[in-house]
């Protein structure tokens, strides 16, 4: 069958002319086309592609909204595009739905024409191909189709080219394992030779210091976010605020981790999916609730409902029996539940017992992460795969700014303080 993709005498499938909807762009695109409107479409495409160093792809975050932010569109449009997606194919129906979704992107991104189409085309096709990519799927297309000089439509199996061959091979296929490499980099960081030591920033300044200074990653702590904006920790009335510092943040060149403490009781589908689009990497969901737990059914709920709105977010669920001194004897079956949830790691603040941590790394197939409250490599040698250091480097930052204050007046100040055109250069 592999002859098909490079034998002219077998074509994609014919579509018919269009002006508005689905139709229009199948009409308009590269992927739908042969002969001279193939070879001209095929080198717009070129040149869009030309424009993208596929090493900007390689990032965490939605891989729609990723692409469409190097192509000079808003990352908001993975919603419509995913829409568009799910009818693309000239053998599926459209929907109105799709339709109005081509309709908007046009409005964004030009005009009623081959440039445009061809510019949304990319985002569409790059849709569930390189999510297949990114779930490790070695054929992220399984088939495809063309026709004979009959008119019979031949299903082609694409084992062995994932990318296609002939003259209807992927053009950006540089930039879809660019951007497949991008969505994995914060996972694959739990499995390296070490634990992954997440230092945790609590504004753009700390984030971006912490970058520079070669943590693979960074997080956010839920206490320094709030306490930084005036708002207590785990009161979950810091929502703006985090978001806020997520989109900021999320620009950093390395992959970055929102602590959204329970969930400040938005739906955590709808939230996941918002901050996977930003291009944050990962959350921190706690069950904690004032000084009690959520009952652990209702919490692997939410696990579960913010994997479904954002299934390549690593989602690291956090319980609080040995933070919060209370049900401790239920830690075990917490983390396995919330792993059986889809949790991509489990969290265990306060847990500082060695034969107590090496009971949970037994209990679960995913990650284990605790905080920087026992010797770093005891933690390594227990199977413990992320360290994180919560809240530590916002207070240590307070006391280092009143000590300073105070050693002002006697001229007694800190060495080795970033100058003023330092931090200037830090933000960019």
């Amino acid at each position: 069958m592999g002859r098909v993709l490079t034998d002219p005498e077998f074509t994609v499938p014919p579509v018919p002319r269009a002006t508005t909807g689905v139709a229009w762009l199948r009409a308009n695109v590269v992927r739908f086309s042969e002969g001279e409107d193939h070879a001209r479409r095929r080198e717009i495409v070129h040149r869009m592609l030309s424009t993208v160093d596929p090493n900007t792809l390689d990032r965490p975050g939605h891989h729609v909204a990723t692409l469409a932010e190097a192509l000079g569109l808003p990352r908001t449009v993975v919603h419509d595009v995913e829409r568009i997606a799910r009818c693309y194919q000239p053998h599926l129906p459209t929907t109105e739905e799709a339709d109005a979704a081509v309709a908007r992107l046009v409005d964004i991104a030009g005009d009623w024409d081959e440039a445009t189409a061809n510019r949304i085309g990319l985002l569409v096709q790059a849709c569930d191909s390189t999510a297949a990519l990114i779930a490790g799927h070695d054929t992220p297309v399984p088939t495809t189709r063309r026709v004979d000089r009959d008119g019979r439509v031949v299903v082609v199996p694409l084992e062995g080219r994932p990318f296609g061959e002939g003259p209807h091979a992927c053009p950006g296929r540089a930039h879809a394992q660019a951007l497949a490499a991008g969505a994995t980099r914060f996972r694959a960081l739990h499995h390296g030779d070490r634990p992954l030591l997440l230092p945790n920033a609590w504004d753009f300044a700390s984030a971006a210091a912490l970058a520079q200074a070669g943590f693979p990653a960074v997080g956010t702590t839920s206490l320094g976010v709030a306490a930084a904006n005036g708002l207590p920790d785990a009161a979950g009335v810091a929502l703006p605020e985090t978001l806020s510092l997520a989109r900021k943040i999320a620009r950093l060149p390395i992959p970055v981790t929102i602590d959204v403490e329970a969930g400040f009781g938005v739906d955590p589908h709808d939230l996941a999916a918002e901050l996977y689009e930003l291009g944050v990497a990962g959350v921190n969901i706690e069950d904690a609730r004032g000084d009690t737990l959520a009952d652990p059914e209702h919490q692997a709920a939410i696990v579960a409902r913010f994997k479904r709105g954002a299934p390549n977010l690593f989602v690291n669920a956090r319980t609080d029996t040995h933070w919060l001194h209370v049900a401790q004897d239920e830690t075990l079956d917490r983390v396995r539940r919330y792993a059986d949830a889809g949790a991509d790691g489990v969290f265990v603040p306060g847990l500082t017992d060695e034969r107590a941590i090496a009971a949970v790394v037994a209990a679960v197939d995913v990650p284990v992460n605790t905080l920087a409250q026992l010797d770093f490599s005891t933690l390594a040698d227990l199977g413990v795969r992320r360290v994180s250091t919560g809240s530590l480097l916002f207070r240590v930052a307070l006391r280092a700014a009143v000590d300073t204050a105070l050693g002002a007046k006697d001229d007694v100040l800190p060495t080795g303080i970033p100058g003023y055109q330092d931090i200037r250069d830090l933000i960019g």
